[in-house]
C-alpha cells in the first residue's frame, strides 16, 4: 500500500470515529466501544475495497455489508455518511424520534444498509444467505459480514458457519472483532468462546488471523481471501475496544455508554489531535 492511501485511511477512519462520538454523545445512548474498534475495518472496505455506489445504493452487483454486530451502528452510520450517502449532519440526530438512524441499521430507511440487523447471530445468518444467493444466480458480489467476539457466542453464528463451509461459499467474509469484551465484562468471564481462530477452522473456514487496525494487514487478508475457491474466510481481527478515545479504551463501561458533555469535548479533542498528527505526517 502507497503511503498516500494509507494516510488518506487513517484520516478517513479518523473522521469515521469523530462521527461516531458524535452520535452517541446527541442520542445520550448507544454503544462508543464496539464502534471505535471496527472503525478502520469499515474505512477500509467502503473506502478502498468495496464495489459500491453512494450515489446509487441498490445497484444490483453492488457488493454488500452485514453488520451482525448491529448495536455498532455508530460506526456504519458514520462510514456511511462519511462515503456520501447521505449528510454527516443526520449522524447527531442518532436514535432521536423520526431519524431515520435509530439504534441499529434498518434496510428499508438508511441508504446503504444491506440488511437490518441487530438480534446477535441472525446477520451473519443473513450474510450467508446473500452469499448463498449470488452463487445460485451468477452474480460476481462479494459479501462481507463483521462478527463480534461476544456475539459469537450465540449458536446461530455456528449454524451459519457451518452452513457456509457446506455450501463452499468463497464469495464471503467474516471479519470477527476480537476486542475481548463484551456487556457483562470480559468475554472469558461471560462464556469464552475463544479460540476463534481454530473454532471456524474447524468449521471448514480459511482463517486469517490480523490486527484490525493495522491497513496493511486487512488490504494483505483481503488479498489472500481472493485466492480461496472451495471455502468462507473468517478474518479474525485482535482490536481494542473504544479505539482512540484513551479513556474508553479496554474499558467495559463503554460498551454501551454515552459520553457527558466533559467526557465528548475530551474525545473530539484527541480524535482531532490524531487527525492533525496524521494530516502532517
Amino acid at each position: 500500500m502507497d503511503k498516500v492511501m494509507l494516510k488518506e485511511l487513517k484520516l478517513n477512519a479518523c473522521k469515521v470515529r469523530m462521527g461516531i462520538i458524535e452520535g452517541v454523545y446527541a442520542a445520550k445512548s448507544g454503544h462508543p466501544g464496539g464502534s471505535l474498534s471496527i472503525a478502520d475495518v469499515l474505512t477500509y472496505l467502503y473506502f478502498n475495497k468495496m464495489n459500491i455506489d453512494p450515489a446509487n445504493p441498490e445497484k444490483p452487483d453492488r457488493d454488500r455489508l452485514v453488520l451482525s454486530k448491529g448495536h455498532a451502528a455508530p460506526a456504519l452510520y458514520s462510514v456511511l455518511a462519511n462515503r456520501g450517502y447521505f449528510d454527516t449532519e443526520l449522524l447527531k440526530t442518532l436514535r432521536h424520534a423520526g431519524s431515520i438512524l435509530q439504534g441499529h441499521p434498518d434496510k428499508k430507511h438508511i441508504p446503504g444498509v444491506d440488511m437490518s440487523s441487530g438480534s446477535l447471530g441472525q446477520g451473519i445468518s443473513a450474510a450467508t444467505g446473500m452469499a448463498l444467493s449470488a452463487k445460485h444466480f451468477g452474480d460476481n458480489f462479494k459479501v462481507y459480514t463483521i462478527v463480534g467476539d461476544g456475539e459469537s457466542e450465540e449458536g446461530q453464528v455456528w449454524e451459519a458457519a457451518m452452513f457456509a463451509s457446506a455450501k463452499k461459499l468463497n464469495n464471503l467474509v467474516a471479519f470477527i472483532d476480537v476486542n475481548g469484551l463484551q456487556i457483562d465484562g470480559t468475554i472469558e468471564e461471560v462464556n469464552n468462546p475463544l479460540p476463534l481462530d481454530e473454532k471456524f477452522a474447524a468449521f471448514g473456514w480459511n482463517v486469517i488471523v490480523i490486527d484490525g487496525h493495522d491497513f496493511e494487514e486487512i488490504e494483505n487478508a483481503l488479498i489472500e481471501t481472493e485466492k480461496v475457491t472451495d471455502k468462507p474466510t473468517a478474518i479474525v481481527m485482535k482490536t481494542v475496544k473504544g479505539k482512540d478515545v484513551s479513556f474508553m479504551e479496554n474499558n467495559v463501561g463503554w460498551h454501551g455508554s454515552a459520553p457527558n458533555t466533559e467526557q465528548y469535548e475530551l474525545a473530539m479533542a484527541e480524535l482531532k489531535k490524531l487527525y492533525a498528527e496524521i494530516e502532517a505526517e
